[in-house]
């Protein structure tokens, strides 16, 4: 027989109990190297409050807060959702008897969270949890906050894929796993072919439209692992790891094909759209700048040579 409890638990609400188990242990000062299971529930406060201030990462904050329960209540999982911020955190491993809530804070969705054990919880240990939530819940919202701050800064605000800073960032962590494990990076520049006439024809809405629809062709034509980017008006990269430069022409060519059998429509008319293509493979001792204006070079050769074509 499985315990499921279902809550909703406001932030006003935790943080009124917060306060109250904050201004009660005012005067208490434990050890901090005191362990856990020896602790009350108002060190094991004092202690996270500390703890989860150290960091703005979701999954560090949700790491924590587990490794204090685990020991504290005796937990054997905890799993955390947030869809709207693309979260979903998993840790231990999931048993019988589980409770979960609905966290908010001032009508704003903050998550939902489920702990489970082996042994049925008591009413004490409940208590217990939802008391800890209201220490979880600010540490949880900043790290939200700041992890949409993070994803708004390095995404492209019309097409919703990375954006100049988060190519930067993408392509220094795969040029440092390429070369620890000795795996081969490959780089598509594109840009699409006479795109400039679009928007003087149509008007600037009708060719954010254009570059959305090139945007989701494109996406089709790529796996999970690839990343896609927007540098700019036009031009995009897409980031292929462990791809070796055989494998990189193939999927630049269906990218490339996908693009010039698009049907896109501005009222009525059938507008042709197609894009030049440039391939590049990580050399040895080649940094990223050199890398990005090599095959952002091939990509303008493509051009030369009569577009709708790739070059490597």
């Amino acid at each position: 027989m499985t315990l499921s409890t279902n809550n909703t638990i406001d932030f006003d609400s935790a943080r009124l109990k917060l306060h109250q188990g904050e201004k009660a242990l005012s005067s208490v000062a434990l050890p901090h190297n005191k362990p856990i299971r020896h602790m009350t529930l108002m060190g094991l406060q004092q202690r996270l409050t500390q703890q989860l201030q150290t960091t703005l990462e979701v999954d560090r904050v949700l790491e924590i807060f587990f490794a204090a329960l685990q020991e504290f209540i005796g937990l054997n999982s905890l799993e955390f959702r947030h869809e709207a911020h693309n979260v979903q955190v998993c840790r231990g491993a999931t048993s019988i008897h589980r409770c979960s809530y609905r966290m908010t804070h001032a009508g704003d969705f903050l998550g939902e969270i489920q702990f489970s054990r082996d042994k049925r919880f008591s009413e004490t240990q409940l208590q217990h949890l939802e008391t800890l939530l209201g220490n979880l819940l600010y540490p949880l919202r900043n790290a939200l906050l700041y992890r949409e701050a993070l994803r708004s800064a390095m995404n492209d605000s019309l097409t919703g894929i990375g954006n100049r800073m988060g190519l930067d960032q993408a392509l220094k962590r795969e040029m440092k796993f390429a070369t620890r494990h000795h795996t081969p990076l490959s780089v598509l520049v594109m840009d699409i072919d006479h795109f400039k006439l679009i928007n003087d024809k149509y008007g600037h809405a009708y060719g954010d439209a254009a570059l959305k629809a090139l945007v989701n062709c494109t996406r089709s034509c790529l796996r999970n692992v690839d990343e896609l980017f927007r540098m700019g008006g036009e031009e995009f990269v897409v980031l292929l790891g462990n791809t070796d430069n055989h494998a990189a022409r193939f999927i630049a060519e269906r990218i490339r094909r996908s693009i010039a059998q698009m049907q896109f429509e501005i009222d009525g008319d059938a507008i042709p759209m197609t894009a030049s293509l440039g391939v590049a493979t990580l050399e040895e001792n080649e940094n990223k700048e050199a890398l990005l204006q090599r095959c952002d070079k091939l990509m303008y050769d493509a051009k030369r040579a009569g577009r709708n074509r790739i070059a490597c």
